[in-house]
């Protein structure tokens, strides 16, 4: 009865060092990297069985019995490793020097080694088993149990007799009783801890979640924003728009009337400059219509491009005429410089490229008061652009964009400020079309720009 009483007593040891070692673990090893938690688990697991040790009850001959294998009983079950249970009981085997050197010393470390080499094979079989935790509990406790006895009466010190009928009546089935209680008491433990980690991820889920809403909720509010805007831009563009078309219209109409009221007493130098004006404003609505019309077939991508040799040397002649004009007006230079190394001729579409370069063109000259307009061709080859291109650059001194304007300038119904349609007039279509038709030839305009300090936009197209 006395060695119950030891083993109940050892086991209630074991019990307060497992609480002790959950603190430990939970505030200390738990948040280091995953070598140094697993490493400090086995060391904690170790040092239970030491600690079994310490408490045990000491017999003559320096035998001391104790309740050491639970923390290799416990191994076999939390670890999947089949060496690191192997480690663990020889690991505690092994603290059994810390007591002195004996013969039961050493029939100690013998007996432990090898019930961790049993361990081992145990988890190893217990893993290709279908059985419930309890029947795995019971099987595991008995068989290392028993194994445990069969290596004390062999190699123990104690006389095998008084053994066999004096402790192991009383140390056996109480060592299977304590060691079933307390891997119960294990298994609901860790069901706790395994609710603890699921309640954690669940809060980490949801706190993610809570983030991702947040995030959502400041996209759709710059959605809701970039709404509002597009509605105010296009807003503006219809009320510009609407002067736009009434201003050559009402000329087409004042004219019309007017000619048709006093054709008789008009001289017919007067009748020919109002019909050219009735043509120009024709001509002026006629853009308009064009630049709508263009802008739309593009966004359905129904505008057709059509490829042919364009001689580079003809640019001139696309341009100079018409904008020469406008430069003597305006008393600005115009200059069109083309580089040697042009080739002859490349593939593109006439028509558009020769929208494109006018618009350019006819925003260099609007937006410039003093100074010049420039038309630079030149064959660029840039690191970060595959293949040779064809550059027309068109530089102007006029009032420049400001650089918190330039992500804008170029979308449909925008111009760098509402002031300016209003001074300058115009769509704000001819830089979105103009953009749209250089995605269309395979190219690409980039802009350099600042306020007060004129702006250079540059028509990227391949030549092959």
């Amino acid at each position: 009865m006395e060695f119950t009483k030891m083993f109940v007593q050892n086991m209630a040891v074991l019990v307060t060092f497992a609480y002790i070692a959950n603190l430990i673990y939970k505030y200390a090893i738990y948040r280091t990297p995953g070598i140094v938690k697993y490493i400090g688990s086995v060391l904690l697991l170790i040092a239970g069985g030491w600690f079994a040790t310490l408490f045990g009850f000491q017999m003559a001959e320096k035998v001391i019995l104790d309740m050491r294998i639970v923390p290799l009983l416990i191994a076999i079950f939390v670890y999947t490793r089949p060496p690191i249970i192997f480690i663990v009981g020889m690991g505690i085997g092994l603290t059994r020097f810390s007591f002195g050197w004996s013969e039961a010393a050493l029939a100690g470390f013998i007996n432990l080694t090898i019930l961790g080499a049993a361990g081992a094979l145990l988890n190893v079989w217990l893993r290709r088993v279908d059985w419930s935790f309890a029947r795995r509990a019971v099987f595991v406790i008995v068989v290392m149990n028993l194994l445990s006895t069969v290596n004390v009466m062999i190699f123990g010190v104690l006389p095998k007799a008084y053994y066999l009928w004096n402790i192991l009546p009383y140390t056996l089935p109480t060592s299977i009783l304590l060691c079933g209680l307390f891997a119960f008491i294990l298994r609901d433990f860790q069901k706790d801890q395994q609710r603890a980690i699921a309640l954690e991820k669940a809060n980490s889920l949801l706190q993610q979640q809570t983030e991702e809403l947040g995030k959502n909720k400041v996209v759709l509010e710059e959605r809701a924003r970039q709404l509002l805007l597009a509605s105010q831009y296009k807003s503006e563009f219809l009320a510009n728009m609407s002067h736009e078309l009434r201003t050559p219209l009402n000329s087409v109409i004042n004219l019309a009337q007017f000619i048709s009221e006093s054709a008789e007493d008009t001289p017919s130098e007067e009748m020919a400059r109002y019909g050219q004006l009735i043509c120009h404003s024709g001509e002026d609505l006629l853009k308009i219509i064009n630049d709508i019309l263009d802008l739309s077939k593009v966004e359905a991508g129904k505008l057709e491009i059509v490829h042919e040799d364009i001689s580079l040397m003809e640019i001139p002649g696309w341009v100079g005429p018409y904008f020469e004009l406008t430069a003597r007006h305006k008393q600005l230079d115009f200059d069109i410089r083309m580089e040697q190394e042009l080739p002859d001729t490349f593939q593109s579409d006439p028509q558009r490229l020769q929208q494109i370069l006018r618009n350019l063109l006819a925003n260099a000259f609007k937006f410039t008061e003093t100074g010049c307009v420039e038309l630079h061709v030149y064959k660029a080859q840039e690191p970060q652009l595959k293949g040779e291109w064809v550059v027309f650059a068109v530089r102007d001194t006029g009032i420049g964009i400001a650089a918190e304007q330039h992500f804008m300038i170029f979308e449909a119904f925008q111009q760098a400020d509402s002031t300016i349609s209003k001074k300058y007039g115009g769509t704000g279509l001819g830089l979105s079309i103009s953009r749209d038709l250089a995605r269309l030839l395979g190219g690409f305009i980039r802009m350099e720009s600042s306020e007060g300090k004129g702006s250079t936009f540059s028509l990227f197209l391949p030549l092959s």
